[in-house]
This record gives structure tokens, sequence and C-alpha cells, in this order.
């Protein structure tokens, strides 16, 4: 499956559960925050209305946003280091939480509507905590 196809069943399969596609915000920022120097994550544009500094205008968005990041502008060109993504996002701003968010991934992951991956080829991590 090439990526374009993959980008297209993501935003279909939120906009199914009821997200609002959002076009993605420019590589270099503008007025949504000046205090970086690209866009290096999905969220960022959603900044003002996770911060609660603005009311957002969607309770649930979807979005595929171009990222550039410049922390391993030194290593760039070795075989584990890149600069330039899409990262694709769903976003809930006061209408969902962690448990919808977690069986919507396992079922556009798994789901043959979907990707259809074998649920036998998926491990799941997590942090457990520190014992601080």
């Amino acid at each position: 499956m090439k990526s374009n196809e993959i980008k297209k069943k993501f935003i279909a399969f939120f906009k199914e559960k009821k997200h609002q596609e959002m076009p993605a915000s420019p590589l270099i920022p503008d007025t949504i925050d000046p205090s970086v120097l690209f866009t290096t994550a999905g969220m960022q544009q959603f900044k003002s209305w996770f911060s609660g500094e603005e009311k957002a205008k969607y309770p649930r968005v979807v979005t595929v946003q171009p990222c550039i990041r410049t922390s391993d502008i030194d290593e760039v060109g070795d075989k584990t280091h890149l600069t330039f993504f899409e990262m694709l996002g769903n976003f809930s701003f006061n209408d969902y939480f962690k448990k919808e968010a977690i069986e919507w991934a396992w079922e556009f992951l798994t789901d043959k509507k979907w990707l259809g991956i074998d649920k036998k080829r998926i491990y799941a991590a997590y942090f457990k905590g520190d014992k601080r």
C-alpha cells in the first residue's frame, strides 16, 4: 500500500468518526506559532486550542501535517535520521480521550476495511512509571 492511500484511508476513517478534516498548516509558521522556525508536529497548529487561549472551532479534527525537525540536522543523510515527514493526526478538544483513541487506532490498523494488519503482528508497549 502506498503512502497516499494510507493518508486517504486515515482521513476517511476519522471523518466516519465525525472528525472535521483541516488543511495542513505552513511548514514555516506565520501567525500560528512564532516561537518555532518550522512546523515540527501535527498538533502545533492547535496550540492555542489546547492551551485554552482560543476556543476550538471543532470538537474533533483530523489532519495530515508536513513537519520538519532540525534537532538531528548534523546527522541527516545517514540511515537512521530524517528531518521531513508527514504526521497523521486525530485530535479531540474536550470530546473523547484515551479509551476511544486507543479503540479507534486498533480498528484503523486491524480492520480489513482500513489497513487490515494482522493483530498477531502488532505489539503494544507502555511506560508504567518511574520508581522515584
